[in-house]
């Protein structure tokens, strides 16, 4: 069984005061050898990830537990056209405090101990999202490159990231031209990430590979190793937008190129599962994965992600019936 968080108040020392990431991804050159070989039994795929949540179940202390890593983990999000700023800044307002104080005094955890691992926003927002986090070590995130087609011209992209970067967004997650992948083009995915990586800056890259449209687990796995190859920091599955969006079978892959990667280069890389992950069951299963396929560092935000804002209203709900025997209505758990 995996080995859980304690709840004890040592351990749920859960935030940094301010916003820590791991050495960053220097890239390295494009190397088309890298990509030889790369192919992705479907069926093993399959196998190992529907084990995932039967051989092993975690309950009670544990569980709760690991719940509450998930919410430091969340990138807590709001991508809808009839976004207002009044909302994000209520967005924020939960992400400094994402679980109820008097369910946090039930579990023995101090309050305002607890916070989400970042808040992510369009463009238009990032500014007032910076402003109403001031001080609380949250990163801001913003989406990019013309999310979530891609589609607009390349230098704009750029230009996109780089307003983002200097309104204070720490956080870059771009989205890759599908067609490089559906092509094989990789030299023109490498170029593209690794302009999007120099136009960063300071900020980490995250690279949106928008896996239910790129079709195969194999075209998924060497776009994943190319976006590392140029730079990425993170890579992540999807939009939120796409049909199909994160899958443990998707999710398998990327983790095992990032482990591939890391054994060719030393460089610790991120993983952001984005879009379908909405219920706490679904996230113990994730946490499980990272776990399993790459060690304990990955189940904190400085490795690991989840794009969300409905999770954390179904994981605020559970640590209310651990607390108290009683499930809520969603509507006790807003979002913003």
């Amino acid at each position: 069984m995996p080995e859980a968080p304690s709840l004890s108040s040592s351990v749920i020392a859960l935030r940094r005061s301010v916003a820590v990431h791991p050495e960053r991804n220097p890239g390295v050159p494009f190397d088309a050898s890298w990509l030889d070989g790369l192919r992705v039994n479907q069926s093993a795929v399959e196998r190992r990830t529907a084990t995932l949540g039967t051989r092993r179940s975690v309950k009670k202390d544990a569980q709760a537990a690991w719940l509450l890593k998930a919410v430091t983990c969340i990138d807590l999000t709001t991508l809808n056209g009839d976004d207002t700023e009044g909302r994000v800044r209520r967005l924020c307002a939960k992400a400094r405090q994402p679980v109820r104080a008097d369910i946090l005094s039930a579990l023995g955890i101090a309050p305002n101990s607890i916070t989400t691992g970042a808040v992510c926003v369009y463009h238009r927002f990032v500014g007032a999202a910076v402003d109403a986090l001031q001080g609380s070590g949250i990163p801001v995130a913003a989406v990019s490159t013309g999310f979530p087609a891609g589609l607009i011209p390349h230098p704009l992209k750029l230009k996109e990231i780089e307003a983002s970067v200097a309104d204070g967004a720490q956080e870059i997650d771009i989205v890759v031209t599908r067609e490089y992948v559906l092509t094989g083009n990789w030299q023109a995915l490498y170029d593209e990430v690794r302009d999007f990586r120099a136009a960063c800056g300071p900020a980490h890259l995250k690279a949106i590979l928008a896996t239910g449209d790129i079709r195969t687990l194999s075209n998924v796995a060497r776009a994943s190793m190319v976006c590392m190859m140029a730079g990425a920091d993170f890579i992540k599955t999807s939009t939120g937008k796409e049909g199909v969006n994160a899958t443990l079978d998707v999710s398998l892959v990327m983790v095992r190129m990032m482990r591939e990667y890391h054994e060719r280069t030393g460089i610790l890389i991120g993983f952001k599962p984005a879009g379908g992950v909405s219920t706490a069951k679904s996230v113990l299963n994730y946490q499980i994965l990272m776990k399993e396929e790459l060690g304990r560092a990955w189940l904190e935000p400085e490795l690991f992600r989840i794009g969300a804002s409905s999770l954390l209203a179904d994981i605020e709900r559970q640590l209310e019936h651990y607390v108290s025997g009683r499930y809520s209505a969603f509507n006790r758990h807003p979002v913003a």
